[in-house]
């Protein structure tokens, strides 16, 4: 008789809050699920990630979890051994620091070693700045690229804007992109100062807090109504 192959366990994309919010006001009960039945998680600070089980799952016993790490600090050899539970039938959970995994956060690779080794990844709906702000910013959704952070010396940044404008104009594209919160003011001036007047702006910041700001003007009706980003989550997108 032949043996029953084990069945793999899967590879779960779990999103957290954007912030200091309660979670299950912003999140489905899929996440809770999930939650509920995963002890191996994949995450970027472990302080923090427990916090949030924690939140979701008050009763879950936290020495019965299994936390590796995936930061800049993580030895890349490392990271194949991060799904092994999976390989022995144990669903693995990468849980976000803020909003979607492997969306301007760390995971895309785990992701990709899951898919090379045959384990089904299931991503769960959840709050994404990108796409949040893209909604809400009445920019081209049809066509659009994120680029992460833009360069910090002053020079560079206000080039690379210059350059994201002339590619929203030549592609009909709306530009995105984000900034350490302690440098937003420092960028929107320099967004004001390389933009075109008629160039359209959005800015959303701290969306889904109660602080939540989210406004589109063209770069000359901004000038004289900036809001204060200082240390406020903020996404920038332009529109030539």
């Amino acid at each position: 008789m032949a043996k029953t192959k084990k069945k793999k366990g899967d590879l779960y994309l779990i999103p957290t809050t954007l912030g200091e919010t309660e979670p299950l006001e912003v999140l489905p009960i899929s996440v809770k699920q999930a939650i509920e039945k995963i002890r191996f998680y994949i995450v970027e600070n472990e302080k923090s990630a427990r916090r949030f089980i924690k939140k979701i799952q008050p009763r879950k016993p936290q020495n019965t979890l299994q936390i590796m790490i995936l930061n800049k600090f993580t030895d890349p050899t490392e990271i194949p051994s991060y799904l092994d539970a999976c390989e022995k039938g144990f669903d693995v959970g990468i849980l976000s620091e803020a909003g979607s995994p492997a969306i301007a956060d760390p995971g895309a690779e785990v992701v990709q070693l899951a898919h090379d080794r045959g384990f089904r990844v299931i991503p769960l709906v959840g709050p994404s700045s990108i796409l949040l702000g893209l909604m809400g910013s009445g920019l081209n959704g049809q066509c659009f690229a994120f680029h992460g952070y833009l360069p910090i010396d002053q020079g560079e940044r206000r080039k690379a804007i210059k350059k994201l404008e002339r590619l929203s104009r030549e592609m009909n594209q709306t530009q995105l992109f984000i900034e350490t919160p302690y440098r937003n003011n420092k960028v929107l001036q320099d967004l004001m100062h390389s933009l075109a007047p008629g160039t359209r702006l959005c800015i959303a910041a701290d969306l889904t807090l109660a602080s939540e700001y989210i406004v589109t003007r063209s770069v000359e009706e901004w000038k004289g109504r900036l809001p204060d980003l200082h240390k406020r989550p903020t996404l920038f997108l332009i529109q030539a």
